[in-house]
């Protein structure tokens, strides 16, 4: 599957909307692809009614409801760790995230998915986030640095084109730059230019056959995704529950 891709349920969100009592419950649409085909620890507390809602409307024996959001997430984390098998955690919401506004904040939900053996240890089989109520898979660190040469090398590529038109050669001094163009290079500057015109169009023709400019809606798609990923690279460096799989005690 691309790390492009995502997954939405208009139907859900209108319905229901998304907060982080339903985020899991939205996470294991029946059509999210993202999600195992394996049967989770958290449908086996479905089938018993406990969830993040419940555990905040009647508590527990330990603390009777009702209950504030974060300790019914307190609660329902504890009872998934009493079961083992393949589990998806809704981590914890931070409250500074540089370059997000809390309104922001309060629209990106992080769930882990994990394969959990014991109280004490999971094993991490890969990180999600809903953002504004899109699913996406987090990149992969290969994924990270291919874009950022992808990104590189195509700044490069300009660049060089750009200062090819300014490159002079003379037999007997050799190379030379030129960047203030006069009237008499104006011909020369329009001959260079054009080879570059056709160069690039025939780069793109080559590729994919577009005109240029013209994106597919995967390109879209995938252009949306990045931005909202990059907004929180730097959350996902610093935490050590995602980072270093830090076990929930």
């Amino acid at each position: 599957m691309s790390e492009s891709a995502s997954f939405v349920d208009p139907a859900f969100l209108a319905r229901f909307g998304l907060t982080r009592i339903n985020a899991i419950d939205y996470f294991l649409h029946p059509l999210n692809p993202f999600r195992t085909k394996a049967k989770t620890s958290n449908e086996v507390l479905g089938m018993q009614g406990i969830n993040i809602g419940t555990l905040m409307q009647w508590g527990t024996g330990a603390r009777p409801g009702p209950l504030p959001l974060d300790q019914g997430e307190d609660e329902y984390r504890v009872a998934l760790s009493r079961l083992t098998g393949e589990q998806y955690e809704l981590l914890p919401m931070s409250t500074n995230i540089e370059g997000m506004t809390p309104q922001q904040m309060s629209a990106l939900f992080t769930i882990r998915h994990v394969h959990r053996t014991s109280h004490n240890h999971t094993t991490v089989l890969g990180i999600y986030y809903i953002l504004e109520g899109v699913i996406y898979k987090s990149p992969t660190v290969r994924g990270l640095m291919k874009a950022n040469i992808a990104r590189t090398l195509a700044g490069l590529s300009e660049a060089c084109d750009a200062l090819s038109v300014c490159a002079r050669y003379d037999p007997s001094s050799g190379y030379s730059w030129k960047f203030d163009p006069d009237e008499d290079d104006d011909e020369e500057n329009k001959f260079y230019s054009s080879i570059h015109e056709k160069r690039k169009r025939r780069r793109r023709q080559i590729l994919d056959n577009r005109r240029p400019g013209e994106r597919t809606v995967e390109e879209e798609e995938g252009i949306r995704a990045s931005e909202a990923i990059d907004r929180i690279l730097s959350r996902l460096s610093k935490s050590d529950v995602v980072v270093k799989g830090k076990p929930i005690i």
